[in-house]
């Protein structure tokens, strides 16, 4: 059995579970806080990030985008990328829209934890303009698509991006009124959240006891 070794507010991590249970691949999750010393990341990651993809044999397969990657090669069924090329690319786009926008929140909340007096308010600015000119790029693809996917006919991993892009704001960027500012993706994400595989991945906060250096 698959062991993927995940943090709860993971917006990466839930990638990586939600498209083993779309899938209907077994597996077992080993939470952990990355940034603490009892973390068993390094062991099979030697960038020592979260996820990890630990398969029978005690390797590890990391990334979250080259997890998914590998899941669509060893487990191509259901495919969760589109078998059209220009789709495809369609759904990378939205892929590297999402996880620029997750890169963003994670650096403003590392930053707003150095406390006032030592936080870059520069910094964070420049981090927010990311975080709404890539939700502006997603409603603008929710828009197009309406009630349907946001890339052809049927769900898979531009979808998955999205979606737990969005349940990443609610538990990291609260003041964020991203559902009022963008009807469509809030419409999206109702939809997405009431999947089994997202109800089962919902994410929570952690807390960080150790000092980040």
């Amino acid at each position: 059995m698959y062991k993927v070794i995940s943090a709860t507010p993971s917006p990466y991590a839930r990638k990586v579970r939600i498209a083993l249970l779309e899938k209907a691949i077994p597996f077992e999750v080993q939470t952990e806080v990355p940034w603490h010393g009892t973390t068993a990341t390094p062991a099979y990651n030697p960038l020592e990030k979260l996820p990890v993809l630990v398969l029978p044999d005690g390797s590890g397969v990391y990334e979250s985008r080259f997890i998914l990657e590998w899941l669509e090669v060893m487990h191509p069924s259901p495919a969760l990328q589109p078998a059209d090329p220009l789709q495809r690319l369609a759904a990378r786009q939205i892929e590297v829209i999402a996880d620029g926008i997750c890169d963003a929140v994670v650096l403003l909340f590392f930053e707003r934890m150095r406390g006032a007096g030592q936080a870059s308010e520069p910094w964070m600015a420049r981090q927010r303009r990311k975080v709404e000119g890539g939700l502006r790029a997603l409603a603008q693809r929710a828009e197009a698509a309406g009630d349907g996917w946001l890339v052809g006919d049927s769900f898979g991993l531009a979808e998955i991006a999205a979606g737990t892009v969005l349940g990443y704001l609610a538990v990291r960027f609260q003041e964020l009124d991203w559902r009022g500012q963008y009807p469509a993706l809030a419409a999206l994400s109702a939809k997405l959240e009431a999947r089994p595989s997202f109800r089962a991945t919902v994410p929570v906060p952690q807390s960080i006891t150790e000092a980040v250096v």
